[in-house]
């Protein structure tokens, strides 16, 4: 069962290609690149196939090149 009152720790998420789904609660999830939180409400950039949040355009660019050089 999940519990919706634990908004201060980190969420665990499934990423999809155009959205997640909350797997358990919390109030951010760590970029991949930066190690910065990203709180939920402002997730905008995330790779499905890799399973990783970014913080930015930037980051996930970043990141991108990484995985595909």
């Amino acid at each position: 069962m999940l519990n919706f009152s634990n908004t201060n720790g980190e969420a665990k998420l499934h990423y999809g290609s155009s959205d997640f789904m909350i797997l358990e609660t919390g109030g951010y999830v760590v970029c991949a690149v930066t190690g910065e939180k990203i709180p939920l409400d402002e997730l905008k950039y995330w790779n499905d196939d890799a399973q990783e949040a970014y913080i930015d355009a930037g980051a996930s660019l970043k990141r991108w090149q990484e995985l595909n050089s």
